[in-house]
């Protein structure tokens, strides 16, 4: 007696013994989540930290405010352009690798039909089974490569990653960060506004910590909190140093 044909696997989480697909999932994998929650972080921390180092030195408003802008607009583009580069050169490393098992797919089908069977073998599949569904996977030669790509590269070969999005992505929410400490130096100067880029800043950071829970599944109070320690940290030093040190 046969066993009933396998489910394609392109409706399920991977080849074997997956879940069907649940609508609430995120993808996560093209990397603009990443370069967003990164980017808007790494503003927030950095420009906080710079404007407060100078303010804490008794700099002139004006230079506060020079700083600042120039922390902004330099770090957005450093940002914009690491993420570019480090999604380019991923992108084309995988794509290279995906050209290689294409080839082998089409050059030694057997071996790569073996070798696919014995990938299911090792997750537990009946030995028959295993081949049978092998069988079917490399019916298809785009399937099958899917399937390779998932099953030895840990990819899936339509979301390799969007360089130009991440690096958008990465400088906007850069810029989103590091002009909110510097928002009430824009308008004024002097202590009072010292206290204000502060409580910006702080409540930005408990903003961002609960917006990244939400793609972690984290605690919201906990990524809130954790979030507020690591700009106070970055904030406190640079200030402290720029007491000492003085304008």
């Amino acid at each position: 007696m046969h066993a009933p044909p396998p489910e394609d696997p392109r409706g399920t989480d991977g080849p074997v013994g997956g879940h069907p697909s649940e609508p609430h999932h995120r993808s996560l994998q093209g990397g603009w989540a990443r370069a967003a929650v990164f980017g808007v972080s790494d503003g927030l921390v950095s420009n906080t930290a710079l404007v407060l180092g100078l303010a804490g030195a008794n700099a002139a408003s004006a230079t506060v405010r020079l700083a600042g802008l120039a922390g902004l607009i330099g770090g957005a583009f450093s940002m914009a352009a690491g993420e570019y580069v480090s999604m380019r050169a991923q992108r084309e490393l995988l794509e290279r690798e995906l050209d290689v098992e294409r080839r082998a797919i089409h050059s030694e089908p057997v071996a790569e039909r073996r070798e696919l069977a014995r990938l299911y073998e090792s997750r537990g599949v009946e030995p028959e089974l295993a081949h049978e569904l092998a069988e079917r996977m490399m019916e298809n030669p785009e399937v099958a490569l899917e399937i390779h790509a998932r099953e030895e590269l840990g990819v899936d070969p339509g979301e390799l990653g969007n360089p130009l999005q991440t690096a958008i992505s990465s400088f906007l929410t850069f810029a989103v960060g590091a002009v909110l400490p510097l928002l009430p130096w824009l308008f004024s100067g002097g202590t009072g506004t010292l206290v204000a880029s502060v409580a910006v800043a702080a409540v930005a950071s408990l903003v961002v910590g609960g917006v990244l829970s939400i793609f972690t599944g984290r605690s919201w109070a906990w990524a809130a909190v954790r979030q507020l320690l690591i700009s106070g940290a970055a904030a406190g030093v640079t200030y402290s140093i720029g007491v000492v040190i003085g304008a």
